[in-house]
């Protein structure tokens, strides 16, 4: 017998995979701890461990282009006014118990004009 060959990964990017497995390992434990402590796991999803995974990404990729990694930092940075005024609105409609859906869409309209401006001044 020479063992279980799994053809359905023929072609596939596994460090591509890798990093999807890394990144959902990442929201579950969050998700988890959330259920128990959600100030905490608002913490940790705020923190900037997906921009350290996602600089990890890039250098890997790119090796030695600090022009690149640069210019990431620069967005994140400036990223975190929408992502705010996501959190923001979030906020302020769950204090007044609108419904989920209300309270994301309205947040992520916030996001997405932040997002706009964003992308118009890092022009």
């Amino acid at each position: 017998m020479h063992g279980i060959r799994f053809n359905f990964l023929r072609g596939v990017d596994m460090e591509f995979v890798v990093k999807l497995l890394i990144s959902m390992v990442i929201i579950i434990v969050c998700t988890q701890i959330g259920r128990r402590f959600p100030s905490l796991s608002g913490l940790i999803a705020t923190m900037p461990l997906v921009s350290v995974i996602i600089l990890v990404w890039i250098y890997s990729d790119n090796p030695g282009n600090f022009k690149l990694m640069e210019d990431f930092t620069k967005a994140a940075l400036w990223g975190i006014v929408p992502s705010t005024l996501f959190f923001l609105v979030a906020y302020v409609f769950f204090v007044k118990h609108y419904p989920i859906g209300i309270v994301l869409s309205a947040g992520f309209a916030t996001w997405l004009i932040g997002a706009f401006v964003h992308q118009w001044m890092l022009r």
